[in-house]
């Protein structure tokens, strides 16, 4: 028997109008077992029932992302981070390896190489590291370029 939360049994004999026992749902298996072993004719129907009440919005929304068959672009990160990193890695004194710089980061050496490649799906926190090791900035319009102090902002009293 399935399992579904969409189905269920009905044990009894007969039509509902006719003279026999009356139809009852089982809800466990003990019981259905227990039907099957007394004799009882024991039927499985299943609901069409659509999940996607008016009330439910959320599943509204997960039936339209699951009709479409567009699939977006997933951005990679740029060509000049990768350049940028490769440079200021082996800038450094001494140069450093993938490997090094990832366990300077804490990540594996693989993500250094899919960020240096092109071929990595870019992560704030992945890159702030990386800027921070580095002493390069990796994000915004002057890529490659050291990372200065911050600039004194607000007002002076």
């Amino acid at each position: 028997m399935s399992d579904d939360w969409d189905s269920h049994v009905t044990i009894g004999v007969g039509s509902r109008s006719g003279g026999g026992p009356r139809e009852k749902v089982a809800r466990t298996s003990s019981a259905i077992n227990a039907a099957r072993r007394a004799g009882a004719v024991v039927s499985t129907e299943k609901k069409y029932a659509s999940g996607n009440k008016s009330n439910n919005p959320e599943g509204q929304h997960l039936t339209k992302v699951d009709r479409e068959d567009d699939v977006g672009k997933i951005s990679k990160v740029s060509v000049d981070v990768g350049k940028a990193m490769s440079q200021a890695r082996q800038a450094k004194e001494p140069p450093m390896t993938q490997k090094e710089l990832a366990t300077k980061i804490n990540e594996k050496p693989s993500v250094i190489n899919d960020y240096e490649s092109g071929r990595a799906i870019p992560s704030q926190q992945v890159l702030a590291k990386l800027e921070r090791a580095l002493g390069v900035k990796l994000r915004g319009k002057d890529i490659g370029s050291p990372l200065g102090p911050k600039k004194a902002g607000g007002s002076s009293k």
